[in-house]
C-alpha cells in the first residue's frame, strides 16, 4: 500500500533488525558482544577510530549522523554505575576528545551526547555500555527527512572511520 515514503535500499541494516547476526545466547556474553570484539578487529573491519587504556571509540555501524560515534569501556558492563572511577575519567575524556575531532573533522555546530540504559530506554546492545557522540549541524534535519523521507550519509563509514582516526591526537 503506498504511504509516500521514498525508500533508500539498505539490505546491510535487514541483518541488524532480524537479528540474524545475533550470536547465540545475544549479546549478554563478552564472546558474542560486538563491543567486545571490536577492539580485536582489524581497523579497515572494527571501525574502531582511537584506543584508551580503560575505553575505545568506535564508528556506529547504524550512524544517525555521518561521524556518529561511540566510547565503549573495554570491560563488558551494562550500567554506567558499573564503570569504575578510571573508566569513568577516560569515557568522559574521550568523548570530549571526540567532540573536539569531528568539529575539526567536519565543522559540527552541536551535538547529541547520550547512554540508552537498558533495552527499555532504546539500547540495542544493553549488556555493554556505550556513550553515542552524534555530531549535529543547522539543517540537518531538512526537507530529505522531513519531506522525502530520506536520511542523507555523504560518505562511507570507513573513509569516515580513517578520517576521524587520522585526526585523533596520538
Amino acid at each position: 500500500m503506498a504511504d509516500g515514503l521514498e525508500r533508500l535500499w539498505t539490505p546491510h541494516r535487514m541483518t541488524y533488525i532480524s537479528g540474524e547476526d545475533r550470536p547465540e545466547g545475544g549479546y549478554e556474553k563478552p564472546t558474542g558482544c560486538p563491543f567486545c570484539l571490536a577492539p580485536g578487529r582489524p581497523p579497515d573491519e572494527s571501525l574502531v577510530v582511537a584506543r584508551g587504556e580503560h575505553v575505545f571509540v568506535v564508528l556506529n555501524l547504524y550512524p544517525y549522523n555521518p561521524g556518529h560515534l561511540l566510547v565503549c569501556p573495554y570491560r563488558h558492563v551494562a550500567d554506567y554505575t558499573d564503570l569504575d572511577v578510571p573508566e569513568t575519567i577516560e569515557l568522559a575524556s574521550y568523548t570530549q576528545t571526540a567532540m573536539r575531532v569531528i568539529r575539526k573533522v567536519s565543522n559540527a555546530h552541536g551535538f547529541n551526547l547520550g547512554m540508552n540504559q537498558g533495552g527499555v530506554a532504546g539500547a540495542g546492545i544493553a549488556a555493554h555500555l556505550h556513550q553515542h557522540v552524534v555530531p549535529r549541524w543547522g539543517g540537518d534535519a531538512n526537507f530529505m527527512p522531513v519531506i522525502g523521507r530520506t536520511k542523507v550519509l555523504p560518505q562511507l563509514l570507513h573513509d569516515t572511520r580513517d578520517l576521524l582516526a587520522r585526526a585523533w591526537p596520538s
